[in-house]
């Protein structure tokens, strides 16, 4: 399945949509939902993009694959997949805050997502600092 631009982004916007206005929603105190429930759109969507990665990291198991090609691109996808899980984790471990499930301070509730922007950083200097050696 190959999605264009355009239809990525719409499907992004929708599942924003969905969610801010549920967040809204819920911090007015017009619906007394589950914080698991507000989350939905999100953990959907990231769901999405999970199987998209998996998907394409599974395509290099063809055996007509030149492993010469994608060396970059599986350590991107291999990020790309934790970058998703660490945000996954944060926004599991912030339910369970919210919803009083656990005892947590809040830094240590946001753990995974500094641990997130942190390789977000490293990946852009790595990115616009980066010289190939031929």
């Amino acid at each position: 399945m190959k999605m264009s631009l355009a239809q990525r982004v719409l499907l992004s916007w929708i599942f924003a949509l969905i969610f801010l206005i549920m967040l809204v929603l819920k911090l007015d105190s017009k619906i007394h939902w589950n914080w698991f429930l507000i989350f939905l759109p999100v953990w959907t969507f990231d769901t999405i993009l999970i199987l998209m990665l998996v998907v394409k990291m599974a395509g290099r198991c063809k055996p007509d694959f030149d492993p010469r090609d994608g060396e970059q691109s599986l350590k991107r996808r291999l990020w790309y997949l934790t970058a998703l899980l660490l945000k996954l984790a944060f926004c599991l471990t912030l339910c369970s805050r919210l919803e009083r499930l656990t005892d947590m301070w809040v830094s240590v509730v946001c753990v995974p997502l500094w641990v997130l922007l942190g390789g977000a950083l490293v990946e852009l200097g790595h990115s616009v600092f980066h010289y190939r050696r031929d």
